[in-house]
């Protein structure tokens, strides 16, 4: 694992012990295995030192559970002991596939319910834990993180009222605008991007990429989504373009003004790879109408990569466009709730985060510099020039 030899110089902050809730329950499994794997590579004289007393088990995982009453109450009840440890709770706000029973009727969870849970959870660890930290990949009402007229401030409310629960730290991945973190300015926020883990799952399904600036171009499919096109093209030396959403600002359509056409700015795209960047797949109409008129444009492949993959009208529409050869490999992370079926979709490629969460708690849990997670430079041209030389074996 990353960074073992400054780990075992250092001490842990207490006893460490993770709360997968539901909605993240297979992650949190394969978090917790990985931190089996780290840590029983330790140095073997740890179990014999009792300030490390705990520290290598086979699962850290904390048993709990959050019964409902017939009206739709709940309460979380821990079963494990916590006192003294340092927690993290992972949670996916996004995981839909999840329901309750409410006055006899099956009711499917909500942002809101799981934003609940996990306030029910936190209130039961409060005075008992030594730390506790939050791993929220998808940020609750990340996309109303600023007000533009007379409306709520849903994130940053979200943000400073877990703070004040006793909350330590936020961990999130590829937040909508991480300047939201202002609302929590004495609070831990850390945001990561999947950009490694994106550039690992290109690389191992396609074998003849050449990922720089006469070959490939990153697009963003708005202006919102530019500073990430500009990292992610940054990491590989390639070029960035970009597409501007002509909105009917005079319209509001389910709560957002509909767009009227999408208009390119950059330099020629024909005979080249596109790999559009994004925070995330909702409907995925924006992304789909990006990706062909890249293709009637020219460009040779389109790849998509988006860190949350929601399809909230579902797979038919993408289905649709990969027949009609409009784009070529959709990247999602695994960061959140994927039906099942996708997995069998030809045009899909899962990038997957649980060992990077692993490395995440496990350097938090030291207090050691996550500089090397949240800026992974080295960790991507280590991955390139490994891809180029295995190309040049092959040929």
């Amino acid at each position: 694992m990353a960074n073992l030899h400054e780990l075992e110089r250092s001490m842990p902050v207490a006893p460490l012990g993770i709360i997968a809730l539901d909605s993240m329950a297979g992650m949190g499994r394969q978090v917790d295995q990985y931190m089996a794997q780290f840590r029983h590579s330790t140095d073997s004289l740890f179990q014999n030192d009792l300030s490390f007393e705990g520290y290598i088990k086979d699962s850290y995982l904390i048993k709990y559970e959050i019964p409902r009453f017939s009206t739709g109450e709940a309460k979380c009840v821990i079963h494990d002991s916590i006192r003294g440890k340092d927690l993290y709770i992972m949670i996916d706000i996004c995981n839909h596939s999840l329901t309750y029973q409410m006055n006899g009727y099956t009711n499917h969870m909500s942002p809101d319910d799981h934003f609940q849970d996990l306030k029910r959870v936190i209130s039961a660890c409060e005075g008992h834990a030594a730390r506790i930290n939050v791993i929220m990949p998808f940020l609750y009402e990340g996309r109303q993180h600023h007000r533009t007229g007379t409306e709520s401030l849903d994130c940053a409310y979200a943000l400073s009222e877990i703070h004040e629960m006793g909350v330590d730290n936020i961990i999130t991945f590829d937040a909508h605008d991480p300047r939201v973190q202002n609302s929590i300015p004495m609070g831990g926020f850390d945001n990561h991007m999947p950009t490694l883990q994106f550039i690992q799952a290109l690389t191992s399904a396609v074998d003849d990429l050449a990922l720089d600036k006469d070959h490939t171009i990153v697009i963003s499919p708005d202006a919102g989504a530019l500073d990430r096109a500009i990292y992610f093209a940054g990491a590989m030396g390639a070029d960035t373009g970009m597409f501007y959403k002509r909105r009917d600002y005079s319209v509001i359509v389910n709560g957002k003004n509909p767009i009227v056409a999408h208009e390119f700015l950059g330099s020629d795209i024909h005979g080249k790879d596109i790999i559009i960047v994004d925070d995330m797949i909702s409907s995925g109409e924006s992304m789909l109408d990006t990706s062909a008129q890249l293709k009637a444009m020219g460009a040779k492949r389109v790849f998509i990569c988006c860190t949350f993959g929601l399809f909230t009208n579902g797979l038919a529409a993408f289905d649709r466009a990969y027949e009609s050869q409009n784009f070529d490999k959709v990247i999602v992370t695994n960061l959140t709730y994927l039906p099942p079926e996708i997995y069998q979709r030809p045009w899909f490629l899962c990038a997957d985060m649980s060992r990077q969460i692993a490395t995440i708690i496990d350097l938090l849990n030291h207090s050691s510099s996550i500089s090397g997670e949240l800026e992974p430079w080295d960790k991507i041209h280590d991955l390139l020039i490994g891809y180029y030389a295995s190309r040049k074996v092959e040929e």
